[in-house]
């Protein structure tokens, strides 16, 4: 079972109005929730190996000047836990 959470754009977003500090820092927090909560998924195959996948999708590049030097260290923290993750 596979679930992925997708934003869809909207007249704004496709010309190209960036998302404010407020709302790169919340989504952060989620994606570190994301994280967690993730961590907590049951072994679908307790005698062998499974994989349980978040992939990334956008870049802290895509966001321009609104991604504060803040937001760009929580980010970096952020993939420091998937790495991290990924290799257990």
């Amino acid at each position: 079972m596979r679930f992925m959470v997708i934003v869809k754009a909207n007249k704004e977003s496709e010309a190209g109005v960036m998302p404010s500090e407020k709302l790169l820092a919340d989504m952060g927090k989620f994606n570190e929730e994301a994280i967690e909560w993730v961590k907590r998924a049951p072994n679908p195959f307790p005698e062998g190996e499974s994989v349980v996948e978040i992939r990334r999708v956008a870049e802290a590049d895509d966001f321009g000047e609104e991604f504060t030097p803040e937001l760009r260290k929580q980010e970096e923290r952020i993939g420091k836990q998937m790495a991290k993750n990924a290799k257990r």
